[in-house]
């Protein structure tokens, strides 16, 4: 389900290039493949684990246009780069040095994408305390970082069943 709001942002057709930052096993391929068969999509994962880029590696041995690295930022410029999960476990971290490190994540998948990219959040629980280590919030900060910061068309996907939010982040056109 969250594969799928973080995809409402991509045009997908014949030709796309695609970053996948924090991919895990390549999870994402999975998708890719059964809701887009026909499209030859450029793909290009991105994991902190050096354990989850060889089981990537492995899983998806062989298909084509398919890569991982091991890394924290997006190496390439890519018409899309998304990012699921990795702004929730927050563990010990002070709050201000945790949206610190996502200002800087945000910048960079912009700095790395030419159309446009997505993120997810979990949503802050109304009038309850949140587990401790995850980091929740109300979209409004980051949906007004986004849009002043990289001067873009930003999109709140909510209402999927799942305690989360979705911005889809659509860059300026360069001429």
């Amino acid at each position: 389900m969250r594969f799928v709001q973080l995809l409402k942002l991509c045009e997908i057709g014949a030709d796309c290039s695609l970053n996948d930052l924090g991919c895990g096993y390549g999870a994402l391929l999975a998708l890719l493949a059964r809701r887009h068969p026909a499209s030859a999509i450029d793909y290009l994962g991105i994991e902190l684990s050096a354990a989850m880029v060889r089981s990537a590696r492995r899983r998806w041995r062989g298909q084509p246009g398919c890569r991982f690295v091991q890394g924290e930022a997006c190496p390439r410029q890519a018409d899309y780069s998304l990012a699921s999960g990795i702004f929730n476990v927050q563990l010990d971290q002070p709050c201000d040095l945790w949206e610190a490190f996502i200002r800087t994540t945000l910048d960079g998948l912009a700095a790395s994408s030419r159309r446009g990219f997505s993120v997810n959040f979990i949503a802050a629980p109304a009038g309850r305390a949140i587990e401790a280590g995850l980091y929740a919030t109300t979209p409004g900060p980051w949906l007004g970082y986004c849009a002043s910061r990289f001067d873009a068309a930003v999109e709140l996907v909510t209402g999927y069943g799942l305690r989360e939010f979705t911005l889809l982040v659509r860059l300026p056109r360069v001429a």
